[in-house]
């Protein structure tokens, strides 16, 4: 499937990306830098009710959200990731594996992570973006 959106209807657009997979929780979003990761992201989660302000995890590689029901909503931004080793440390597995929802940045530094199911956006396009599931 293919959207294509505008600031504007962001939030319109990550209603359907939720609603097209309601069984998944791995999302992984591609796209160049400034492409509108993070902003998609920040959209996700406030279709998922997430409570809490997100922010690109840039230098943490990780952020946990909360959501209004107390549930876990985790951010991943791969960008700084140096070798594979540095995403076991941080205790990936157990944030993919928890049933929650998880949206990363930058998958392609551990694409051989990315379980099975992982639903892939990619990001493109200068004014208005085309995102592609």
């Amino acid at each position: 499937m293919t959207l294509t959106s505008t600031l504007q209807s962001l939030p319109s657009i990550a209603k359907q990306v939720l609603d097209a997979f309601p069984d998944s929780r791995i999302f992984a979003l591609y796209g160049r830098m400034g492409a509108g990761k993070t902003t998609l992201i920040k959209e996700l989660c406030r279709a998922l009710d997430v409570a809490d302000e997100v922010q690109s995890p840039t230098f943490s590689i990780v952020n946990e959200y909360k959501t209004a029901d107390n549930d876990s909503v985790y951010h991943f931004d791969f960008y700084r990731i140096n070798k594979i080793d540095e995403v076991f440390d941080i205790g990936y597995e157990d944030y993919v594996y928890s049933g929650s929802y998880c949206f990363i940045e930058w998958p392609e530094l551990a694409e051989d992570l990315l379980p099975e199911g992982t639903v892939r956006l990619e990001i493109s396009g200068e004014n208005a973006r085309v995102i592609r599931f």
